[in-house]
């Protein structure tokens, strides 16, 4: 694996960012973010898992050890309860508005960039290889136009031991490719069938952004700390070309709302932001309407019924 090709903040060039993006489908800035902004964020999570009890008592939170054995993901109850608490917080949705990446983002974008409203949260433990993200496109999971870029966010410091992202470079070139579906929850290209050009890699630090196209395959590394680690997605588009509705609502029978989610927030600025963007979504709030009487399964109908409802 090679190391990523960085630029640094304070010598970042429209075209250079374009030119390179363009070239291997990501680009990696370091000293994007302020230090405070990130530390900030994975205060407030931290504070979150110490009270779950996944955190080892006695020890500063923002060393982030777990419990010995302890090791939650997704579909796992403890898991959904918890990250709904994180999903929650006010900074875990301010810090993807930062202007620092936002006028980053702009340059990628255009001047009417959206920021998609559902952040993701990737709470690691060590040692655990069912966790362990593979080969993926964003893509398969967000639909929509494919011209959207992700940002990764370490939320502290990640050497390499701790499980950052591999990027495999110029994969993007490639178009869609094909995941298999073996395990449901979490697709992934098979390893003999990846396209694209070499691997890279490396460590990142609390202020680091790693920016990559919606079609780039690309990798978490295992986490072989002793630490958990914590990071950001987030996901921006032009705003002015189509977008999939399930980014912006929630269309499973969990029960969530924005209503719940800004329950406790102390500022109204950037709630239902993206109501401010005349969105062409696709599917339409019609077809998604007729979906709704007319898919072939109730569970199916009743998603789609959960979306217009959202999106009205």
């Amino acid at each position: 694996m090679k190391a990523f090709h960085a630029f640094h903040a304070n010598r970042l060039t429209p075209g250079e960012l374009r030119a390179h993006i363009h070239s291997k489908g990501y680009a990696l800035i370091h000293d994007l973010l302020p230090q405070g902004a990130v530390r900030s964020v994975l205060v407030d999570i931290t504070r979150l898992l110490s009270a779950a009890n996944w955190l080892k008592p006695g020890i500063d939170p923002l060393q982030r050890i777990p419990l010995d054995g302890a090791a939650y993901g997704d579909p796992d109850p403890i898991f959904k309860q918890v990250y709904q608490q994180i999903f929650n917080l006010e900074s875990f949705h301010s810090l993807p508005h930062h202007s620092s990446l936002r006028n980053v983002m702009r340059m990628l974008a255009g001047d009417q960039v959206l920021i998609h409203p559902k952040p993701i949260g990737r709470l690691i433990f060590p040692n655990c290889e069912r966790l362990v993200v593979h080969a993926h496109q964003d893509y398969e999971f967000m639909r929509g136009d494919p011209e959207f870029f992700t940002v990764w966010i370490p939320l502290h410091d990640c050497p390499v031991e701790a499980g950052p992202l591999r990027i495999l470079a110029g994969s993007h070139r490639f178009g869609f490719q094909k995941h298999a579906r073996e395990n449901l929850h979490v697709p992934e290209i098979p390893a003999d069938a990846l396209m694209g050009d070499e691997w890279f890699g490396g460590p990142l630090s609390a202020g680091d952004v790693l920016i990559f196209h919606s079609l780039t395959v690309h990798a978490a590394s295992p986490n072989l700390s002793e630490q958990m680690r914590i990071s950001l997605d987030i996901r921006f588009q032009d705003a002015r070309r189509e977008l999939n509705p399930s980014n912006l609502v929630f269309a499973g029978e969990s029960g969530k709302s924005w209503e719940k989610t800004y329950a406790n927030w102390q500022s109204d600025e950037l709630k239902f932001y993206w109501k401010n963007f005349p969105l062409t979504l696709n599917p339409s709030k019609e077809k998604l309407e007729q979906l709704a009487q007319t898919a072939e399964s109730p569970s199916a109908r009743a998603r789609y019924s959960r979306i217009v409802s959202q999106i009205s």
